[in-house]
């Protein structure tokens, strides 16, 4: 099927790759089905796009290139929510917030989007008691891709 993706205009998808978040995303409750799009081969950034409002789209990026150490516990609501049997099943993105120069981006820590990539089923969480920041700068990344 074809969708139009707002950074990457129209592309063809898979059916398979449509990821449902059953309570949409926080702010766009309404949209409860999306893809992740990869930008480049190897690279810790993508496109998470609805795949029914164009203008829905965002860029996220993989944690733990940027903040190795960065971990939170899953409560059994999401667990069960989001059908998770191993943790292998799991994969975890965060919200970019996109600026100039690039290296002013920030990723946001304190809302992680965790997919089980076996059933695709996704949910953004939201660490109240954890002292991970919304926006945490790229240019204070310490992982492989801040160097």
């Amino acid at each position: 099927m074809k969708i139009t993706s707002k950074f990457l205009g129209e592309i063809e998808i898979n059916e398979e790759q449509i990821i449902h978040f059953p309570n949409g995303i926080p702010g766009f409750e309404e949209e409860k089905q999306f893809v992740i799009l990869p930008l480049e081969e190897q690279s810790p950034f993508a496109i998470l796009q609805s795949i029914h409002h164009s203008h829905v789209g965002f860029v996220i990026a993989y944690p733990f290139s940027f903040y190795p150490d960065y971990a939170f516990d899953l409560t059994e609501e999401d667990i069960e929510k989001l059908k998770l049997n191993s943790p292998d099943d799991c994969l975890t993105y965060t919200i970019m917030t996109l600026k100039e120069p690039f290296a002013d981006s920030t990723i946001n820590l304190k809302a992680p989007i965790v997919i089980n990539v076996k059933e695709k089923i996704g949910k953004q969480l939201i660490l109240h008691d954890s002292v991970y920041p919304i926006r945490f700068p790229l240019s204070e990344a310490r992982g492989k891709e801040g160097k």
